[in-house]
């Protein structure tokens, strides 16, 4: 018989990994199981931003957006290779919201969450400010605030690196076929590339994300009316719109907002939508009348207008919000919700931010204590992820150190490295002296080094994985390229 484990985690998003890493540092054995790759479902979908939710404050939601707030500069301390801090420019659109309830806003969003690295909101004359150039005539003032911004899937393999640092079992690509609770424990069924195996645990946490339904059902055979409210989200992808590297928060008339963010060096990210959504979450795609929208959007602020040609890369994500009976898609609370059954020592996670998935994870193992008895203290916030040993501010210490110690390799290449793996830049180059020493290259500045380190430590397994997830390479390489790195990956898992 397998070894009873503390607690079992269903889903490798970054509510999963972030549980399994929190209850892992506390002393708990930990398996998680997640049926695609590592941040495969919302977690790789997000706006990539660390932020409080200023649009949140319309909705009364202070409580959500002053723990995020809090948690901006958390993150960023725990993680400065993958978070950093951006400006966003909110323009004043006439006829919109008005100018005194902006400055009221962010006067709040500016005091009521402990600022205390970044700087605050100030005026700005658009017509005299860079910002105010690649936009259209009519807008004459600014108000400009800060955000962050993170690496939304990196984020979650880092999290599952910690927590297997701390003796957690991570399993990708592993299905629960059934759970059972009996006697006081769980017996779960998985199956990996068609062999099946049991497990025990004595909890289990259902983190499944816009699954979260299906498997309290088709997994756990427990009855109920969903609870969950899916909502998909789009973006597109351009090339760059503006040199600057500030971003903008834009209104539209329909009352949703919408981001244009400095996306990967040559690109501008533009989005989001929101939608009711209804199906498989592995289906969302996004619709012509969803580019239609952001194109159209963008176009009515930007001078340099762009068509759905132009678009380089486009993806949906489906966020598994608590449904709160709210109207619009765009108004359902992005709160999380926390749902334990002492009688059968399970937990189940709705909802959820990327900005607030530290504190989701402390109060979810938190809740699993009195049920199979507490162990350990809080620590997270105070820990750093893996690569993240460096201050806030030391990103261009970091590169300059790994220049000094590879002096022959690109420095862009370094540069690239260490955005995505901080100080285990190290672990990925080994003994590499010249660029030869890589192996071969893929494109984009991808090589064999750089892909073995990807497949034995970071669990990739699949081209997408590795261009789309761990790095975002597939904006570069051609599609020979991608079709090389498939078949290299595809001989390794052979």
């Amino acid at each position: 018989m397998d070894a009873e484990t503390d607690i079992f985690v269903i889903g490798g998003g970054v509510n999963g990994t972030g549980i399994a890493r929190d209850a892992a540092g506390r002393g708990y054995s930990v398996r998680l199981a997640e049926m695609g790759d590592l941040a495969s479902g919302t977690s790789q979908a997000a706006t990539k931003l660390i932020h409080g939710g200023l649009r949140y404050l319309e909705h009364y939601e202070f409580r959500l957006v002053r723990e995020a707030l809090i948690e901006r500069e958390v993150l960023w301390r725990s993680a400065p290779h993958i978070i950093w801090p951006l400006r966003f420019v909110l323009p004043y659109e006439q006829g919109l919201r008005p100018a005194w309830l902006l400055r009221l806003g962010l006067f709040l969003y500016d005091h009521i969450g402990g600022r205390r690295l970044l700087p605050g909101t100030r005026t700005l004359d658009l017509a005299t400010d860079e910002a105010g150039s690649p936009l259209r005539p009519g807008h004459s003032i600014g108000f400009e605030y800060s955000d962050g911004w993170v690496d939304d899937a990196r984020l979650v393999v880092l999290n599952a690196l910690d927590a297997k640092a701390y003796g957690a079992d991570i399993r990708v690509r592993t299905r629960v076929v059934s759970a059972e609770f009996s006697a006081g424990r769980w017996r779960i069924t998985l199956e990996h590339k068609g062999v099946h195996e049991t497990v025990f645990a004595r909890a289990l946490v259902n983190a499944a994300g816009p699954w979260v339904d299906i498997v309290t059902k088709a997994a756990l055979k427990a009855a109920g009316p969903a609870k969950v409210r899916l909502v998909k989200g789009s973006h597109i992808v351009v090339k760059r719109l503006f040199t600057h590297d500030r971003c903008y928060f834009f209104q539209n008339p329909d009352g949703r907002i919408f981001f244009a963010i400095p996306y990967e060096q040559d690109f501008t990210l533009i989005g989001t939508t929101d939608r009711d959504f209804t199906g498989d979450p592995a289906d969302a795609r996004i619709a012509d009348d969803e580019v239609d929208y952001l194109v159209a959007a963008a176009n009515h602020y930007f001078k340099e207008q762009i068509t759905p040609e132009r678009i380089v890369w486009r993806f949906s994500g489906v966020r598994p919000l608590f449904d709160d009976g709210r109207g619009k898609a765009q108004e359902a609370s992005r709160d999380y919700v926390l749902k334990p059954d002492s009688a059968e020592q399970s937990l189940t996670v709705y909802g959820g931010k990327l900005t607030t998935y530290r504190r989701l994870s402390e109060q979810a193992v938190d809740m699993l204590g009195p049920l199979i008895g507490v162990r350990g203290r809080h620590w997270t916030a105070t820990a750093t992820l893996p690569g993240g040993a460096f201050t806030p501010t030391g990103f261009d210490g970091l590169v300059g150190d790994l220049a000094a110690d590879y002096p022959q390799l690109d420095r862009a290449l370094l540069h690239r490295l260490a955005r995505l793996y901080g100080t285990r830049t190290r672990l990925v180059l080994g003994d590499a002296v010249t660029m030869a020493d890589l192996g071969e290259p893929f494109g984009g500045g991808l090589t064999a080094r750089e892909l073995d380190y990807l497949v034995t430590e970071e669990w990739a397994t699949s081209a997408e994985d590795v261009l789309w997830r761990r790095t975002k390479l597939g904006l570069r390489l051609t599609a020979g390229e991608a079709e090389r790195v498939a078949e290299v990956l595809a001989g390794r898992q052979g």
